[in-house]
């Protein structure tokens, strides 16, 4: 058995314990000949924080990591762990691993293996949640005990894609997932871009039926007048989660979200568009509201974020390439390339401009 999954074990002194599971849970991910080897490559001190596993708040800026990859498409781990750690530099409250991470495209070795170095590497930083949304009940419930056992401080699902079940069946799907792990569970409706709509009155008796460990991101249509409606139908007591890349945080925080799941190209923008919310900050809300709302705009289904948010980790600096495990359904050309392009910098602006000013304010304090 491996160092570090061995860590992964050895929970410090007043860890949470976690659900039993398998004696095998993780030992797939060791055994394969292209995965195993490649979280070895993760740095020593990676390894080490392993040790220092405890739950995290889940809440404020939560922004979900893309997958990078080599040039032969297997996944490159050294360049997630330098994503991961630009995340928190740049103020993230925590990770996700979900629809943008690629989880639909991976095997289940590479979901377990993603599941396990996020865990490894932002678990030490702040909270780490992990999609186990799967098309049975059963495998869903493997990925959530493996989650929960690697150090995840919640899972989050979406529905079962290729079954058209009535939504008893949706309710069932969720209460296994609940009664595998002892972590939240974030309830997904993705039908945003993939999927049907879950009703209000579903996801509300999941949370009147199973408590507050049940929270929400819900990214269905309209989704302002539907984050309402849940809110009303939880009391107002259900944690949600703003799901629309950023577009709609400005409504969404007035609604009372309890944070907000974006892409990891713009976690910079997002985190100072939440703190702007946070203190009050009209105007600087406004400013980078317009130009956020008009690049995730222009993006319609789950393959233009992809291609764009990898486009713009690649301008950054963060990611090598900006591959997309094919097939694919959109592809990034010259023109809209251009625009995103000068929106980046608009919104590059804005923080610069807003940074100055933040000196300025702590000049005159000294």
């Amino acid at each position: 058995m491996s160092a570090h999954v061995n860590a992964v074990r050895r929970r410090a002194p007043g860890a949470r314990k976690v659900c039993p599971r398998p004696d095998n849970a993780l030992d797939d991910v060791e055994n394969s000949d292209t995965i195993g080897p490649a979280l070895h490559r993760l740095s020593p001190a990676t390894n080490l924080a392993m040790n220092n596993a405890h739950p995290h708040p889940i809440a404020g800026v939560l922004p979900v990591f893309q997958t990078p990859y080599h040039e032969d498409e297997t996944i490159d781990f050294e360049t997630l762990e330098k994503e991961i750690h630009w995340l928190f530099d740049q103020g993230a409250d925590g990770i996700v691993m979900a629809m943008v991470s690629e989880t639909l495209r991976l095997s289940s070795d590479e979901r377990r293996a993603l599941a396990e170095a996020a865990c490894a590497i932002g678990g030490p930083r702040g909270a780490v949640i992990i999609s186990v949304g799967a098309e049975s009940s059963r495998v869903a419930e493997d990925l959530a005990r493996h989650a929960e056992a690697v150090g995840a401080d919640a899972v989050m699902a979406i529905p079962p894609l290729a079954t058209h079940a009535d939504e008893s069946e949706i309710g069932r799907y969720y209460a296994r997932i609940l009664s595998a792990v002892s972590i939240p569970v974030i309830v997904q409706d993705a039908s945003g871009y993939v999927g049907r709509p879950m009703s209000i009155a579903l996801q509300a008796d999941l949370f009147n039926t199973h408590g507050p460990r049940v929270m929400f991101k819900p990214e269905a249509h309209p989704i302002g007048p539907r984050l309402s409606e849940l809110r009303y139908a939880t009391g107002g007591r259900a944690r949600i989660f703003e799901g629309s890349g950023g577009a709609a945080l400005t409504d969404s925080y007035a609604r009372g979200i309890a944070g907000v799941m974006p892409g990891a190209d713009l976690v910079d923008v997002i985190v100072a568009l939440w703190r702007a919310l946070k203190a009050g900050d009209a105007h600087m809300a406004n400013r980078l509201s317009a130009p956020l709302s008009a690049l995730v705009g222009r993006l319609t289904n789950l393959d233009a974020f992809l291609a764009v948010e990898k486009h713009l980790l690649v301008k950054r600096g963060v990611f090598k390439n900006a591959i997309v495990r094919g097939p694919v359904g959109y592809r990034l050309d010259a023109d809209l390339r251009g625009e995103v392009d000068r929106l980046f910098d608009e919104l590059q602006a804005v923080l610069s401009d807003a940074a100055s000013a933040d000196l300025r304010r702590a000049s005159r304090t000294v």
